[in-house]
């Protein structure tokens, strides 16, 4: 047995193959040029994206500030990172067997949830505005520094993400490679961390509601 579990000098011989012919299709059908100014923009997008959402979340006035219109977009918005997290794994799976054309659905997928998480996300925070956590609440101490990584690792996130995708569908299969590397297990934190972060908030909100009496 060689090259991965389960498969035979033949078939990972033929997967090698596949994906050799894949690298050299793509090249093909995507001449090659330079790549700065492409990604110049992507990091000049990720960039006006951050200052948007800061100044959305903590200078923009809430529009709904009692919560009383779409209430669920919190979690809807865990539901997404979720899903996006879920879709990822599989995504991972996918290339490590080497089935190309799967790992690509499946990656474009993790993509589509995380634009209407998103969305979504942008939309709750425009009607509520910044919600904190209970000052007395438990685990204080925990969901800070975890909710701290959570959004700066967003950050770098987004432009590794656009310039992953930039690279896959523009044939440049090496570079994409070298990069994804990295943006894989970043994306997964994020959308992992988007999740407890939000199952932390929601359980001290009930905490501090029975200890304060509300």
């Amino acid at each position: 047995m060689l090259g991965a579990p389960g498969l035979d000098f033949e078939t990972w011989e033929t997967s090698n193959l596949i994906v050799h012919v894949h690298e050299e299709a793509m090249t093909s059908a995507f001449p090659q040029s330079k790549t700065g100014p492409a990604i110049a923009a992507i990091l000049i997008v990720s960039a006006a994206a951050t200052a948007f959402l800061f100044w959305l979340i903590y200078l923009h006035p809430a529009a709904d500030q009692a919560n009383t219109r779409l209430a669920f977009l919190p979690a809807l918005n865990a539901l997404l990172n979720g899903l996006s997290a879920i879709t990822l794994l599989i995504g991972y799976t996918f290339i490590r067997a080497r089935r190309i054309s799967a790992h690509r659905a499946a990656m474009l997928t993790a993509f589509a949830f995380s634009t209407l998480f998103l969305v979504s996300y942008i939309l709750h925070h425009a009607l509520h505005g910044d919600v904190r956590y209970p000052l007395h609440a438990a685990l204080r101490s925990v969901y800070l520094p975890l909710l701290a990584s959570h959004i700066l690792l967003a950050i770098v996130a987004l432009p590794l993400i656009l310039v992953t995708f930039f690279f896959s569908l523009t044939g440049r299969i090496p570079q994409h490679r070298k990069i994804a590397r990295w943006t894989l297990p970043l994306w997964l934190y994020v959308s992992i961390t988007g999740v407890l972060t939000w199952a932390m908030l929601r359980l001290a909100q009930g905490q501090w509601s029975v200890i304060s009496g509300q």
